[in-house]
């Protein structure tokens, strides 16, 4: 299949400068997008029908314009996934300066011989005409594989093979963190019922300071507590709060990254009243303490 049908980035105008393709075969291509201008840059691209579509930002923001009343802005470590078997969608990408982006376009055929057809519920027979969309925070396990598509120097004979293989563990990596097919539970099978326990979980993560209870947060997303504790769970592999809990944990060590604040500081910007608490939740998520993965970082 020619990149003309698989590519997230292809432009019809703008910079093609902004775009680099990595890796392309008959099944996926893998592109990078940077804008390194002072001045916002504009794509022109599509949503091409039946194959599926990874946006992942790394840095930055960006916009995507499906016609004249409809947007949708990507931030800095946030994926979105398309796949649409109705139609081809044009769209305009109007990319922040300083933003980097990774594309990843694979036909559903490819996907198909990646991963035995039940282990995906998008890839069953009945949901071939069904339209997906999924937005989440990008893990930092992939925040770790996107980077390195930036920085990574390579000899021209060797980029095809390296780039092949990160296309590889990207997928590998995004599908590992999907959870058990919705069908095994019952409050799934509804659409809208999937779009609540997303509301829920986003107002979770923008009250994290101050996060609701349960029954608040059941309220405000419309359901009962049964459904938003099982459906949570279902989604996302986790209790609510235990989901909360970990975004805090990786969001103190990227602040950890930055070297700008002590421990106890970081303690208090993610909402922990006493560091020691901070500290013990960090040692048994990620097997160290904070102090000492601040001496690892020398």
């Amino acid at each position: 299949m020619e990149i003309q049908a698989l590519s997230a980035f292809v432009t019809k105008t703008g910079s093609e400068k902004t775009i680099d393709v990595l890796f392309e075969n008959e099944d996926f291509v893998l592109s990078s997008c940077s804008n390194v201008s002072v001045a916002d840059v504009t794509v022109q691209s599509i949503l091409r029908q039946s194959i599926v579509h990874f946006y992942f930002c790394v840095d930055g923001s960006a916009v995507f314009s499906f016609g004249p009343h409809y947007s949708r802005e990507i931030s800095k470590h946030k994926n979105y996934f398309f796949y649409n078997p109705e139609k081809d969608l044009p769209f305009g990408l109007t990319i922040s300066p300083s933003t980097r982006m990774v594309s990843l376009s694979i036909s559903l055929e490819g996907l198909h011989k990646l991963f035995i057809p039940d282990a995906l519920p998008f890839l069953k027979p009945e949901n071939v005409k069904v339209k997906f969309y999924d937005e989440r925070e990008i893990p930092s396990s992939l925040v770790v594989v996107l980077n390195q598509l930036f920085s990574v120097t390579l000899s021209e004979n060797s980029r095809k093979l390296y780039y092949h293989g990160k296309a590889l563990e990207l997928l590998s990596l995004y599908f590992s963190d999907q959870k058990p097919d919705t069908e095994s539970c019952p409050f799934l099978n509804d659409q809208e019922t999937v779009r609540k326990i997303k509301h829920a979980k986003e107002h979770l993560l923008k009250s994290a300071d101050a996060p609701p209870s349960l029954k608040e947060l059941a309220k405000i997303a419309g359901l009962n507590e049964y459904q938003l504790k099982v459906g949570f769970k279902e989604i996302y592999g986790n209790t609510v709060f235990g989901y909360l809990l970990d975004h805090k944990l990786d969001h103190a060590r990227t602040l950890l990254d930055t070297r700008q604040l002590q421990v106890n500081e970081v303690a208090y910007q993610v909402g922990y009243a006493n560091p020691s608490h901070f500290i013990a939740a960090f040692k048994k998520k990620f097997g160290i303490t904070p102090k000492k993965y601040l001496m690892g970082k020398n």
